[in-house]
């Protein structure tokens, strides 16, 4: 509350150089590398105070206002409806603004600028939607601190609970004196020169073409260091175990919608762990070792290593097993951005140069319901959007096969299938014959890409959100009445085929580098997928399945309504292996 920044800061413009004035190479390599290039005038905090100011001194701790908070599916919105916000965000990056209304160009100019300027920091409680990573930007005092690879100072985000604020608290790292420039680390904690060059590359642009984009298979260490970071303890090996033709099982679970539909005879609850033949959790089983030591003969709903397909980087690796570097034609090209960053961007350059299509959706790798999801094809806003949460980033599909909609036009779809993992050794996989389909709400086309409606599919968790459903028995005729050259069931053979593929490279090698091989273990997934538009090796134009995400027990709530008998199926596919009259086909 004390407002005395003035006392020992001052806030400097910095002089363009003039272009007729002899400079030498030095200078002129400087200048290429001033904090913003092309936008407005440079400024830079100089220290003002006649005594300096000393690191030891208690007194020479600040707090930076916040100017702006937002989460980035708002930010567009914020920028139309907050009064005076438009104006004062394009005064402080330098951004032309004309008039008194904000105009659509200058939000544009904002909302790809706003990556030089942004930080972020994520609430550790709450609901999903409460954790989403929070960006912010400083006031034009903060927002003028430059970057330097030595810094004078360090600033971090402090959300004070009283007031329900986060402030930026900024203090010197040694003694300064009048006229020393106030600096801090863009690129804090990073170490490694090539990734220092790539998070710096906002406001240090370069290119990183001469990094290959290739990005083979990560080695064994790095499966290894996932199994200790889960704590998953495998199992020691077992022998299958055999139970009796007319034996009925005893089940433990915490899943509301398999205690209201499986009425199977063979199958009973039971509120005794204990005493359980099948244990069917909602939550991460972790101990198997234990489980196989004491109760080999107990089942359980869940793989070990199984996270190997659930997580989103972890998929992409496995994958690469399929289809080299670039990753199988059933997978968009995807990656990793805590481990791959230079490989990313080094792709985006080149396909800018080639001219080629640079959207790309940016996805945490554990959150499910498309939260923190973002698509763009501005390479500072996927660079920056690493600080925020691990992610992936994968190819956005440009050409998408669209559905006709009569009540809005040709939209996005996507397609979910229930696939039942029965036994890793030998290989046995079945899918659920009836599939899932979610719609986007408006038109496709390749721009507002901040427009929910248009590029998402997952209208049942947004209030107030129309959600547009049709049945598969009814979609099929619709979409074959549409596309009267590709067959459902042709479509359908290539989408099990990169089932089959998937599951293939998953339990190809050993735990923890693959799924593990356990007996007792049995499980349910769902894979959602799209089709892209691809030319196969003979010129022809082919509906290619493109795998977005396979989920760990799956909201089988739309299942259960409109097909009474799905756990009855499932249960007796998993545990009983006696698929007749089950509705599954087996794909492997």
């Amino acid at each position: 509350s004390i407002f005395d920044a003035g006392d020992y800061f001052g806030i400097m413009q910095v002089e363009e150089v003039d272009e007729e004035e002899e400079v030498d190479e030095e200078m002129e390599e400087q200048f290429k590398k001033k904090p913003n290039p092309g936008n407005g005038p440079c400024f830079k905090v100089i220290v003002t105070n006649e005594n300096g100011l000393q690191a030891s001194n208690p007194d020479s701790v600040f707090l930076i206002d916040h100017a702006w908070t937002y989460r980035v599916e708002h930010a567009r919105h914020q920028l139309r409806r907050v009064p005076g916000l438009l104006h004062r965000m394009a005064n402080l990056m330098g951004v032309p603004f004309h008039g008194e209304l904000p105009d659509e160009g200058s939000i544009e100019l904002v909302l790809q600028e706003m990556w030089k300027y942004s930080q972020t920091y994520q609430l550790s409680q709450g609901t999903a939607e409460e954790k989403v990573p929070v960006w912010y930007i400083m006031d034009e005092f903060g927002s003028r601190i430059q970057h330097s690879d030595q810094p004078s100072f360090a600033a971090a985000p402090l959300f004070y609970m009283p007031q329900q604020i986060a402030y930026t608290v900024l203090w010197p790292l040694r003694d300064l004196e009048t006229g020393d420039e106030v600096t801090r680390d863009y690129a804090y904690g990073e170490t490694d020169r090539l990734i220092r060059k790539c998070v710096l590359l906002p406001w240090v642009p370069t290119e990183v073409l001469d990094v290959s984009s290739s990005t083979p298979e990560p080695p064994d260490e790095h499966y290894q260091a996932i199994l200790a970071e889960n704590k998953e303890k495998l199992p020691v090996a077992i022998n299958p175990p055999v139970y009796a033709k007319d034996k009925v099982f005893k089940v433990f679970t915490d899943i509301q919608q398999v205690l209201n539909n499986l009425t199977h005879p063979r199958f009973v609850f039971t509120d005794n762990e204990g005493e359980a033949d099948i244990l069917y959790n909602f939550s991460h089983f972790k101990d198997y070792r234990k489980l196989s030591e004491e109760r080999p003969e107990v089942m359980v709903n869940q793989f070990p290593c199984e996270n190997l397909l659930t997580v989103k980087d972890c998929l992409a690796s496995i994958a690469r097993r399929a289809g080299g570097p670039d990753g199988p034609r059933w997978l968009p090209r995807t990656f990793n951005l805590q481990t791959e960053l230079p490989q990313f961007i080094s792709c985006f350059q080149q396909r800018d140069r080639r001219g080629e299509d640079n959207h790309w959706i940016c996805k945490p790798w554990n959150l499910a319901r498309s939260l923190d999801t973002h698509i763009t094809n501005n390479l500072n806003s996927i660079i920056r959007h690493r600080e925020s949460s691990p992610k992936v980033v994968c190819k956005y599909i440009e050409e998408p096969v669209l559905f006709e909609r009569e009540d809005v036009g040709p939209v996005k779809f996507d397609v979910r299938y229930v696939v039942l993992l029965r036994s890793t050794r030998p290989l046995q996989l079945y899918s659920y014959d009836v599939f899932w389909l979610r719609f986007s709400n408006r038109a496709f086309s390749l721009d507002d890409l901040d427009d929910y409606e248009k590029h998402f599919t997952v209208m049942n968790y947004a209030p107030g959100v129309t959600l547009k459903q049709v049945h598969c028995e009814d979609f099929i005729p619709l979409f074959e009445k549409q596309y009267p050259e590709y067959p459902w069931t042709t479509v359908q053979a290539s989408i099990f085929k990169a089932f089959a593929e998937l599951f293939q490279v998953a339990t190809s090698k050993p735990a923890p580098l693959g799924i593990c091989d356990y007996p007792s273990s049995r499980a349910i997934y769902a894979i959602d997928l799209m089709l892209k538009w691809d030319t196969s090796r003979d010129g022809k134009r082919i509906m290619q399945p493109q795998i977005l995400e396979v989920n760990f027990n799956p909201d089988c709530d739309r299942a259960c309504k409109y097909h009474p008998t799905f756990f009855n199926d499932v249960f007796s596919t998993l545990f009983l292996d006696e698929t007749d009259n089950c509705h599954v086909t087996r794909i492997v």
